[in-house]
Formats: C-alpha cells, structure tokens, sequence
C-alpha cells in the first residue's frame, strides 16, 4: 500500500493541478473570439471580422453604423484595459480603482477639467459624426453584454467596467493635445534660471535650419512641474515626408509618417481595416477612439507630426485686496474667481474634495502664487475630433483643407498625399496671438498686457501644395521661413532629424518604391 504521506502529496498536486488547469481555461474565456460566428444585439446587418496573421482586423459591414460598431466591439475584445485606463486617467478616476495612490492624478486632472470639455465637444458635433462615436459606444457595450471573463488587470482589482460613453472616446484627444503642447513645461523650467543660462539652453533656431515672468515665482514653478503627471508631460517628436509621383516606381505620391510616442504595453496604436459603402479606410486608430488618427481612404494618405506651436501660456494672477481669496485683479477691476467642487472616490479611504478654481485665462493649476493655465487644448466647443472624421473621408485637396479648418488642438502639422497626385501640406490649429511677450515665460495676470487676442486666422496658417521639389519634409522642424507674419512659436527643436531625411532623399535612385521608404525608415544615423 502508498504510504499516506505520499497519498496527501498526490492528492494535494492534483487538486493544484486541476484548480491551475480550470483557472487557465477561465482566463482563456478573456481572449477575443477570432474564429465562428457571434450574434451581437444592436447590428443593423451582418459584419465580417477577418484578422491576418498579425492578427490585424479587416472589418466589413454594410453601413458606416455596423463598421463603427464593429471597431468598438473588437478594440474592446483586445485592448479592454487600456481603454479602461485611458478614460479613467481622462477624467481624473483612477483613485476609485488604485487607492490613494492616485489622488495626486485625479485632482490634477480634476483641475484641468478635461472630461467635462469632452462633453461639452460632443454637443458641438455635427450629427453624422455624432452618430459614428454613438455606434462605437455601441459597439463596446454590446462586448461588456455579453459576459465574458474579463482581462487579468479587472480581476485583480475586483472591478467591473461601467458602459462606454461617447466622450470616453472624446477625451482621448484632450489628453493627446496635452501631451502634445508642451511649452508651459519650458515656461516653468525658464522661469527657474538666470536669463543667460535660459538663453544657454534654449538656443536660437538655426537661420540655415530647414523650414517646412516678469514677477517672481517663489517656489510656484518647481511645485507644478513636481504636481504635473506623467500623463501630460509632452512627448514631442514625429516624422513626416512625401514624395510626388516623378520620384516614385508608381507614378503616384508616396506617404511615410513615423509618430515618436512612447513605448507602452500594448502600444497606443491598433492597425485596423474598414470597408463599408463607399469608403475604405486603413490605417492607425487608438483603443477607445473609432477614427483613423493615419492611414489611407483609397483617394489619399495621411500623415502628422507635432507643430511645436505655442498655445500654452502661464498667468500669474495676483488676488484683489480685501477680497478673502474669493476676488482676482483684471484690467477692469476685481472679479469672482469662478469655482466648483470635484468629489476624488479613493478605493480603501476617505473621499477627497478638491476645489477648483479658475479665472478670466484659465484654471488655477498651482497656488501661492496662483497661477492660471491658459491651453487651446482647455478650451470648450473643440471639433478637432470632427475634424480627423472629416479627413477620413476627403477624396480632394480642397476637402482635406476645409476639414482642417475644423482641428483646433493640439496644433499639428498634417501631410497629404492623394491619388490623383497632389502632395500637400498644412499646420492646423488655434495659435494664439499675443497682445505682447513671445510666450516663453510665465506673465502677470492682472494688467492685461499679455493677454491672447483670438487666433491666427485659418486662412494665414501655413500651407504647401505640389511644391516645384516634388517633396515635403517634416520632423518637428520649423514650419515657416524668416518673415512670416505671426509668431507660431519662439523655439523649435534641432532640425537634424530633417536634414538626415533631407540627405536619404537626396540620395535615392531617381525613382524610389516602398521598400526604399522602409529602409529610410530603419536609419538610425
């Protein structure tokens, strides 16, 4: 007979044996379905999923309604967490699912108040594209209806998602334009040196580079940069170019973007296909958002890279006398600082209430002194989101020019490429103008002397079409030449990225392919 002590040791292996073995086909249950047929509530008509072996989705539906959907669904099936996260992070919710880890976050994000402008965006939408972020919704819900397991990351915390919203999508780009507007991170860091040493570090543009506070802080600059999250710390850098078609095998342009975000796991991006009536669309979208951000219609290509426009502006404000904290000086007088109060629900603890105060240029982001943030990317009434849907769409030069009158934050410059041969090109955004100052340095609030005076007229940002080149360069470098009119910004970064495209360019056989492109792409000089 087994001794028993060998009998408990067996028993005990297999119980471990057959919990690991069901737990392992429970977690399994969390992987999307990419084989056989599903019935989905909320489809309007069949939609065909297909995946290659990168396991790239191709979606095929009979509307623009089913397609949308359809991408809902399937972000949803493979990237689920990062969507969670991203909306949370959006809308300063995270403590709820961490703790009190993340109160610091959640109040910075409370402050800026960018879910609630999320919303505010979608009211402005013109219907049909109002209906495309409603059918992507749609789309996420009818994935969370169906009762699957969960991601791992859900089942650690114990939590389960809440619908999807429209402006859980939305509020993706006020992060990005965040992200992608980062000279109030340069203000504080000037303000903090001697005005040689900023000059030092902050050099004059090169003139033959390629073109394509007057009050003290008192610690209040260090205290933001050390408040600010990683979340909206800028990421600025991208390359962009375009060949005409008398430089290409083809005869028709070439297009080649390679936007420099971070390395994240997953990556932001999520390479889809759509086919529906009328309009192919492939190229790069984001987990959470139903709009090709790169990518292809069949009529033209798209590509983006960050402008480096200044549209971010720091005021100090200076509070009125006798007022109790509740009044700030302007030109005119004092005025009521506007007020509201954010409830942070922290997992495991108390409920913080931050209050939020903001004034004539912005919200308060630091205090002591209190210092406003004045952002194109915190204005209300935003269509960039209309904007990139727009674009999908446009099968001109024309349409694709009157779209972009439509994006308004971050500014970004956006290349184009369509198959009737016109290359073009063209920074798009709000930038403001400037009553006075060049921007680099947080400004008194209370005189009125630095105040912004509406934007850049559409019309006068710049813009390339089939330049006599044949050829469009952008990698952050500056947009325009000496003597243009309006102050975009009064630094840019190194144009070295430019200049070494510039050179492979120069370098090419007479007509270059694809795999030329490629092997730019993998230069690492």
């Amino acid at each position: 007979m087994m001794p028993l002590s060998r009998v408990v040791l067996l028993s005990v292996v297999s119980i471990l044996l057959a919990a690991g073995a069901g737990g392992w086909v429970w977690l399994g249950r969390s992987l999307p379905v990419v084989e056989g047929r599903l019935a989905v509530a909320g489809l309007r008509a069949p939609v065909e999923v297909a995946r290659d072996r990168h396991g790239i989705p191709r979606i095929t539906a009979g509307s623009p309604h089913d397609a949308y959907f359809a991408l809902g669904f399937v972000h949803a099936q493979d990237r689920l967490w990062q969507m969670e996260a991203q909306r949370r992070l959006g809308a300063g919710r995270l403590a709820e699912l961490v703790g009190e880890a993340a109160v610091p976050t959640d109040r910075f994000m409370r402050i800026l108040g960018l879910y609630r402008l999320a919303e505010g965006s979608l009211a402005a939408m013109s219907p049909e594209a109002r209906a495309v972020f409603e059918a992507y919704a749609a789309g996420v819900n009818a994935f969370l209806a169906q009762g699957r397991t969960l991601p791992p990351e859900f089942l650690v915390l114990r939590h389960r998602p809440e619908a999807w919203a429209p402006a859980d999508s939305l509020v993706w780009g006020r992060l990005m334009a965040m992200r992608l507007s980062g000279n109030w991170r340069d203000e504080l860091l000037r303000a903090r040196l001697p005005a040689e040493k900023a000059r030092m570090l902050w050099p004059d543009y090169p003139a033959d580079g390629p073109t394509t506070l007057d009050t003290a802080l008192d610690g209040a600059a260090e205290r933001l940069l050390a408040a600010m999250p990683e979340a909206v710390r800028p990421v600025l850098a991208s390359n962009v170019w375009v060949l005409g078609g008398r430089h290409t095998h083809s005869g028709k342009p070439l297009l080649v973007n390679d936007p420099h975000l971070p390395f994240e796991a997953p990556v932001l991006w999520y390479l889809a296909r759509l086919e529906m009536p009328g309009l192919s669309l492939t190229g790069a979208t984001v987990p959470g958002v139903p709009l090709h951000l790169l990518g292809q219609n069949g009529a033209a290509a798209w590509g983006i890279t960050t402008t480096h426009g200044d549209t971010m502006d720091l005021f100090v404000e200076r509070e009125a006398v006798g007022g109790d904290g509740r009044e700030y000086q302007t030109p005119d007088g004092p005025l009521p600082f506007a007020t509201r109060d954010e409830v942070i629900r922290v997992r495991d603890g108390a409920d913080v209430v931050v209050t939020v105060r903001a004034t004539r240029h912005g919200p308060i982001v630091v205090e002591d002194p209190p210092m406003a943030l004045s952002a194109t990317a915190l204005l209300e009434g935003d269509r960039t989101a209309e904007a990139i849907w727009r674009i999908n769409r446009a099968g001109s030069w024309p349409e694709f020019v009157e779209a972009t009158r439509l994006f308004h934050t971050p500014q970004q410059n956006i290349a184009w490429a369509g198959s009737d041969g016109t290359i073009g090109f063209v920074v798009a955004g709000r930038v403001p103008r400037r009553k006075a100052g060049d921007g680099t340095l947080p400004r008194s609030g209370w005189s009125g002397e630095f105040d912004w005076d509406g934007w850049v007229p559409f019309e006068e940002l710049p813009r390339l079409v089939d330049p006599p080149s044949g050829r469009i360069v952008n990698a952050n470098n500056k947009p325009v030449p000496e003597g243009y009119p309006h102050l975009l910004a009064a630094d840019w970064p190194d144009p070295h990225r430019a200049r070494r495209i510039g050179a492979l360019l120069d370098g090419l056989r007479q007509r270059a392919g694809p795999e030329d492109m490629r092997a730019m792409l993998r230069d690492t000089l």
